[in-house]
């Protein structure tokens, strides 16, 4: 079973908070595979290539361990620990590791990934930084069941063909409105667009700037925002101005998120 690229990232992007807000050196982690197996993908802070793409199976090893125990573990001397089985000795001592937390992502019951923080010292590791690697995954954890939900919508939106084709015509039709110099023309291209999506009537509680749902629609159409700043003849940073400004209107964490916000307030088909 392949990763989500989108997963991935969110993985991506804990490590690199997990390691900003603790000081802790280095970080790593990786998304379930197929069966009870964890592949680690991502690396931040490492020295070598030594953890990259190592397959850890439930019940082995530190992330073995939390895998099986769907609960964070902890080890102050990763080689000399009698906590856990030693399959991963090798790679770990090639990076020079010694006190190691791994953190499960569990959604809905199922552990999805694990977060893994490190020192190169065998030092107790506890306390803050274990608290802050938990709130790391449980950030990890929101997201992809926000994820998993879109997904699930769009399977059942998207029955018949062509549902992702409609997304991308209305992100292209409220790309174009704006070049539209006519009021009237542009009035009913915008009408064309409104029609595209779902009328619940909640739009009217949560209120958003015309360029703020053509960025949500680039970005539901899969657009990234350098793309979607070309598409809308913006500079990027204006692109992650109205991002941010849509997401906290739709009290949003993550671009994911807001499109799914956005969705439900019948702001995007």
């Amino acid at each position: 079973m392949t990763a989500d690229p989108s997963d991935v990232v969110e993985i991506r992007d804990a490590l690199l908070r997990l390691r900003r807000t603790t000081g802790l050196p280095v970080a790593f982690g990786g998304l379930m595979e197929a069966g009870r197996q964890m592949r680690i993908s991502e690396l931040s802070g490492t020295a070598t290539h030594a953890l990259r793409s190592l397959v850890v199976t439930s019940g082995t090893g530190l992330g073995g361990k939390t895998v099986a125990l769907s609960r964070p573990c902890v080890v102050t001397d990763y080689s000399a620990s009698r906590q856990i089985s030693h399959e991963y000795d090798a790679p770990v001592a090639v990076e020079g590791l010694r006190s190691v937390l791994a953190v499960p992502v569990v959604v809905r019951g199922r552990v999805r990934g694990v977060l893994y923080g490190a020192l190169r010292t065998a030092l107790p590791l506890g306390g803050r930084t274990l608290d802050t690697a938990v709130e790391a995954a449980r950030d990890v954890e929101r997201a992809l069941a926000v994820r998993d939900e879109a997904r699930t919508l769009a399977a059942g939106a998207g029955a018949g063909p062509g549902w992702e084709q409609v997304r991308e015509a209305h992100a292209a039709l409220r790309a174009l409105a704006p070049r539209i110099t006519d009021p009237s023309l542009r009035a009913e291209l915008l009408g064309a667009c409104a029609l595209l999506t779902a009328d619940t009537g909640a739009a009217a509680r949560v209120r958003l700037a015309p360029r703020e749902v053509d960025v949500l629609a680039c970005v539901a159409a899969g657009a990234t925002n350098a793309v979607a700043a070309e598409r809308l003849g913006v500079t990027p940073e204006t692109v992650k101005g109205y991002l941010r400004s849509s997401m906290r209107k739709l009290r949003a964490r993550t671009r994911g998120e807001a499109v799914v916000a956005a969705r439900r307030a019948g702001w995007l088909p």
